[in-house]
C-alpha cells in the first residue's frame, strides 16, 4: 500500500517518509525526522522534536531516524540531536509503546520493545532485542546490552550487560535464558555465558578487570560470550549488580 497520512495529521516540509508508511489523526512529523518504509506513528506522537536540553540554540541541524517496520504508538516524543549533524536513532522493526520518550542522541537497535511510558535520557544506548518494560527510567549515558530484559518501574542509572534480567534500581535478578533461546543461540554459547556470569560476578574485584582477564583467557570462544565480556571495557557508567544468591543460583545452573 502507499504512504498514507491523515488529514489531521502534520508533516512539516522537509521530513523524509519512506515507502508504505502510515501516519495517523494528529501525528506530527518534524521536518528532522527520516521514516524508513512501512513505519507506523500513531495519534499525538511527536517525531523529530527539539531536544529537552537548556544548551540547544534551535538552529542545529540534527535528525531523528526511524527504521523500517518500526511502529510508534499514541503519544510517543523522539528528540532530534543537540548538535549539528547528529542523530537520535530508532533501529528496525522497534516496537515503542504509548507514552514513552526517546532522548536527544539516544541510539535504539532492531527489534526492540519499549512499553508504555519508559523514560530514555539522553545519549542512552539500547542493544537489540532488549525489552524495556513499562514505566522505567533510564539515566543519561547509560546502555543497555542486547536481549536484556528490564522488569516494569525499574529505575536505571547504571549500565546493564547484555542477556541480563534486571529490576528495582540496577539490581540483576540473573540471565535472559528465555530470550537466549528465543533467539535461537547454540547451547555451547548459552553454556560459555552462564560460566563467564559466573565468574565475573563470584568474584571480588573492579569488573572491568575481571571482564578483561576472563576475555584475554582461553575459557570463552563463541562470539556471543565475547559479546558480553566485551560490554564490560565500554561506557562512562558503572554496572547494575545482583545480589550475591543470585550469583550462587545462576552458577547452579550452569552446573
Amino acid at each position: 500500500m502507499p504512504t498514507t497520512i491523515h488529514p489531521t495529521a502534520i508533516v512539516e516540509p522537509g521530513a523524509q517518509l519512506g515507502a508504505d508508511c502510515e501516519i495517523h489523526a494528529y501525528a506530527i512529523i518534524k521536518r528532522w525526522a527520516i521514516l524508513g518504509d512501512r513505519v507506523v506513528v500513531h495519534p499525538f506522537s511527536v517525531i523529530g522534536g527539539d531536544p529537552q536540553d537548556l544548551k540547544f540554540d534551535g538552529t542545529s541541524e540534527s535528525w531523528v531516524k526511524i527504521g523500517s517496520g518500526t511502529r510508534i504508538r499514541e503519544g510517543v516524543t523522539v528528540n532530534r540531536g543537540t548538535h549539528a549533524g547528529s542523530f537520535t536513532q530508532i533501529g528496525e522493526n522497534c516496537l515503542l509503546m504509548a507514552d514513552c520518550h526517546v532522548a536527544h542522541d539516544c541510539t535504539v537497535g532492531r527489534e526492540v520493545i519499549i512499553a508504555n511510558a519508559v523514560l530514555l535520557a539522553g545519549h542512552v544506548t539500547v542493544g537489540d532485542h532488549a525489552i524495556l518494560g513499562g514505566g522505567c527510567g533510564f539515566h543519561q549515558f547509560s546502555r543497555v546490552g542486547e536481549s536484556s530484559m528490564v522488569g516494569g518501574g525499574s529505575r536505571m542509572t547504571f549500565d546493564i550487560p547484555p542477556f541480563i534480567l534486571v529490576a528495582e534500581r540496577d539490581e540483576i535478578a540473573g540471565l535472559n535464558l528465555v530470550g537466549l533461546k528465543r533467539r535461537g543461540f547454540p547451547r555451547e554459547a548459552i553454556r560459555e555465558i552462564k560460566e563467564a556470569y559466573r565468574a565475573l560476578y563470584g568474584t571480588k574485584g573492579n569488573i572491568r578487570e575481571i571482564a578483561a582477564r576472563l576475555a584475554a583467557g582461553d575459557s570463552f570462544h563463541t562470539a556471543e560470550c565475547r559479546r558480553f565480556l566485551d560490554f564490560f571495557s565500554g561506557g562512562q557508567r558503572g554496572f547494575a549488580r545482583p545480589r550475591h544468591e543470585q550469583v550462587a543460583a545462576e552458577g547452579k545452573q550452569a552446573e
